[in-house]
């Protein structure tokens, strides 16, 4: 899911939503139950009426419903939710996995309040015919996010066969199988709908599961938020509310010179349509003066397609070889449509001896890759912006995105910037070792040239003297909400980089409004 829902909007505390590990959430559950009070059955029965209360606004009751239950807690879950959604007349059945695993005290409870006309059947896996025939949809509830090793025996036949049914499929809390907080093997439920317990699971966030995750939802369950609020985290996930905190209202009284100077180095021959976007996304993103460094076959097209900007003339005609006098500038953004010419590397390395804080993108960052020696010359305070495939080129392959969000956070540290990298649920790691994942965005920015609008945004909110960390958050999550807004309008099979900066003021305003 890459825009909050409202019942995500509801439970935000700060400028972000916390992502906690398995053992902090079930001491959150634990903290709820002592100081609410409540007993856990009836925590229990609060998450199964939030779960159908996300149901039935999707699917009616021509439906028929089959739940497949552990008998964990998770389990549990799952009778609940049989027993609500037959007293709502839904057509339900339940099947019961029973393996080795404990049977809980609440799944026991919920077991017994069963009405007597819910077809509850055991779990008996035949490799010749389809266990769950007959359904329309199937919820998952056979484990939960305490899951520490791959399923085994007859529950992954269950997990098998409820991948193999046709119906749709719909995972209470987690999909099983699944690991919360590190790389899944094994067996594992395979949901076209997750619909998590008060906050999102760190698993759900990296390309690797989103076969098993699906689009997921979170549901309020009214866990405490004095808990959330106090327990330490590295990870978060972004919330319009919270992004809205970041952004600086603009004084009556202000000028250009308030709101940054900034040198935007960009563009080669062939290529200068990056270094258009990147320009024209830095000046609706609120820099006070830009300036752009082009070689000399840009100067004709910067000043036809970007009037407001200053141009500044490379000494070389296809080429950026020296940058101008950089004294003037407080923010310098590279990268864009640069090329690796041995004057370019030159140049580049010039830049980074400024001590400016500087947005690298796209052929800069491969130069820092072919020249490691420059990594430890970055300005602290500076951003990267890195794809995959740039990344990989930083700091090598990885097994899993587990192992590539530990890079991250490794290269963040070392070169005392922030790396933001791009993708669905964009990954920003400070180096302080907090990571935040976005929450707008769609895959129509799938396309060439939305990078370079990434640049020209982050390089003229970091020239407005927000910190680095505040530019990659509210420079990301208007990127992704950019284009949302013009995927409402052109779809994502049209959308062009050029769509992104003209719906970035609308961006802006979606931001600031009330």
């Amino acid at each position: 899911m890459h825009l909050t829902s409202t019942s995500l909007r509801k439970i935000v505390t700060s400028f972000v939503l916390k992502i906690l590990t398995t053992q902090q959430i079930k001491a959150l559950d634990a903290y709820t139950i002592q100081h609410t009070p409540i007993n856990s059955i009836d925590l229990m029965e609060r998450a199964c009426l939030a779960f159908v209360q996300w149901f039935v606004q999707r699917f009616d009751a021509s439906k028929k419903v089959g739940i497949i239950c552990g008998t964990g807690n998770n389990g549990g879950d799952g009778l609940g939710i049989a027993r609500i959604l037959n007293d709502w007349g839904y057509w339900v059945s339940v099947w019961i996995v029973r393996g080795p695993g404990k049977v809980s005290e609440d799944f026991k409870i919920n077991f017994d309040r069963l009405d007597k006309r819910i077809k509850v059947s055991d779990f008996v896996f035949s490799a010749s015919t389809e266990a769950f025939t007959g359904r329309d949809i199937l919820i998952d509830a056979v484990f939960g996010s305490g899951l520490s090793r791959p399923a085994e025996g007859i529950y992954a036949q269950a997990i098998q066969a409820i991948n193999s049914s046709k119906a749709v499929r719909i995972a209470v809390d987690i999909p099983s199988g699944l690991f919360a907080d590190g790389h899944s093997t094994g067996t594992i439920v395979n949901a076209d709908f997750t619909v998590s317990f008060h906050l999102p699971k760190l698993a759900f966030l990296f390309g690797e599961n989103h076969s098993h995750v699906g689009e997921w939802h979170v549901v309020d369950i009214g866990l405490l938020k004095s808990f959330i609020r106090e327990v330490k985290t590295s990870y978060y996930y972004l919330t319009r509310k919270g992004v809205k905190k970041i952004l600086k209202p603009r004084s009556t009284f202000a000028h250009k010179g308030d709101y940054g100077k900034a040198l935007l180095i960009a563009g080669s021959y062939g290529k200068m349509g990056a270094c258009v976007l990147a320009a024209r996304a830095s000046l609706r993103a609120g820099v006070g003066l830009l300036t752009v460094h082009v070689p000399k076959v840009g100067y004709a097209i910067l000043q036809s397609t970007v009037p407001e900007a200053m141009v500044s003339v490379d000494v070389n005609n296809e080429i950026f070889s020296a940058a101008p006098s950089l004294d003037s500038f407080d923010v310098i953004g590279i990268g864009p449509g640069l090329g690796f010419a041995k004057e370019t590397i030159h140049g580049f390395k010039k830049i980074l001896e400024s001590g400016k804080p500087l947005v690298i993108d796209a052929d800069a960052l491969n130069m820092l890759s072919s020249h490691r020696e420059l990594l430890q010359t970055i300005p602290e305070g500076s951003i990267l912006t890195p794809h995959p495939k740039e990344f990989e080129r930083l700091v090598g392959m990885w097994k899993d995105d587990f192992e590539r969000l530990e890079k991250q956070i490794q290269l963040a540290k070392e070169t005392k910037a922030v790396i933001i990298l791009k993708g669905a649920h964009t990954s920003i790691a400070t180096p302080k070792g907090e990571v935040y994942f976005n929450s707008t965005g769609n895959p129509g920015m799938a396309t060439g040239g939305s990078g370079d609008v990434l640049t020209g945004i982050l390089t003229a909110l970091l020239a407005q003297k927000y910190s680095a960390e505040k530019t990659a958050i509210l420079g990301v999550y208007l990127h992704g909400l950019t284009g949302d807004l013009a995927a409402m309008e052109k779809g994502t099979n049209s959308l062009i980089a050029s769509d992104l900066v003209d719906f970035l003021s609308y961006a802006f305003k979606e931001l600031a409004r009330d």
